[in-house]
């Protein structure tokens, strides 16, 4: 939510001003108004695919989902992230057998691994490559524990779990933006944001590119005032002390906001079409018969 405060305003979980400042957006959005809802992005993926009537006129999604949904969204150009050689990293116990691994002692022991969802781009990413495996699904925040507590043989982990696993005792054996990168020399595209492709029959011709416009001008307002960025996340900081630590929270922050997140551009595209011609021939998601990014 890091990036679309702007819209809403610098407010805490209980809707109450940061540090003094108004609660009004911080960027025009007339004749709109919006409404952020934090959610899971597992649980966004879902809601995206499977329901009949999409619930969310805009939402985030992890790339591996958009395949599923590309008859009723649309890819926004801004909002995306991507992981520029880096990525989800693959966590084992230091003292596991499997610390130490490579790519080919992982395929061999078939391992049991905690993911975050099976809709998710890490997840997907995993099985190109790595094969087969034995997935245990569960909310992003608890793999770090499942790991430590031996429920399984590694763990997948996104967001800013990435940042904080060697302190838990956990080692590193895959890094699946490198590995990535390795293969193609394309970043690895992880999350979209996409937005309702009936927006213009609803609210008018042109609805559609506004708002794509307006999540832009959201972002860039967003990095170009870091410190009330940085207010935002602390305050909605919750159980996630990391994003009290101004260090992790600068790390987190360049993770997931890039140039690429203002402007995918022709290499974000190209990364996205790469990814779903490798996973649709893996037979892992259909291929999109074109990419709709606005």
């Amino acid at each position: 939510m890091v990036m679309w405060w702007p819209l809403v305003g610098p407010r805490d979980a209980n809707g109450h001003a940061i540090g003094g400042l108004s609660t009004a957006p911080a960027i025009d959005t007339a004749p709109y108004t919006f409404e952020c809802i934090p959610e899971d992005v597992e649980a966004l993926n879902k809601h995206a695919i499977a329901d009949a009537e999409p619930k969310y006129d805009i939402t985030a999604i992890s790339a591996q989902a958009y395949p599923h949904l590309s008859d009723r969204y649309m890819i926004t150009a801004s909002g995306g992230s991507f992981g520029e050689n880096y990525g989800p990293k693959l966590v084992v116990k230091k003292s596991s057998p499997l610390a130490g691994a490579d790519i080919r002692g992982l395929k061999n022991t078939k391992p049991k691994i905690a993911i975050p969802g099976r809709n998710t781009t890490a997840y997907l990413v995993l099985t190109l490559a790595l094969g087969e495996f034995d997935a245990v699904e569960m909310p992003f925040m608890d793999i770090i524990g499942a790991v430590k507590a031996k429920q399984v043989d590694a763990g997948l982990l996104i967001h800013e779990a990435q940042l904080t696993f060697a302190d838990e005792g956990l080692d590193a054996v895959l890094d699946l933006g490198a590995w990535w990168h390795d293969e193609t020399k394309l970043p690895l595209p992880l999350g979209l944001n996409v937005i309702r492709a009936d927006l213009d029959e609803r609210f008018g011709a042109g609805t559609c590119k506004k708002i794509a416009n307006m999540l832009g001008d959201s972002i860039r307002y967003a990095i170009e005032h870091n410190d009330i960025s940085r207010a935002f996340l602390r305050a909605r900081a919750g159980d996630r002390p990391e994003w009290n630590d101004a260090t992790l929270l600068d790390r987190y922050l360049k993770m997931y906001v890039s140039d690429l997140t203002l402007d995918m551009g022709d290499l974000g595209r190209s990364a996205l079409e790469r990814l779903y011609k490798d996973a649709s021939a893996a037979g892992l998601c259909p291929n999109p018969d074109r990419l709709d990014i606005i």
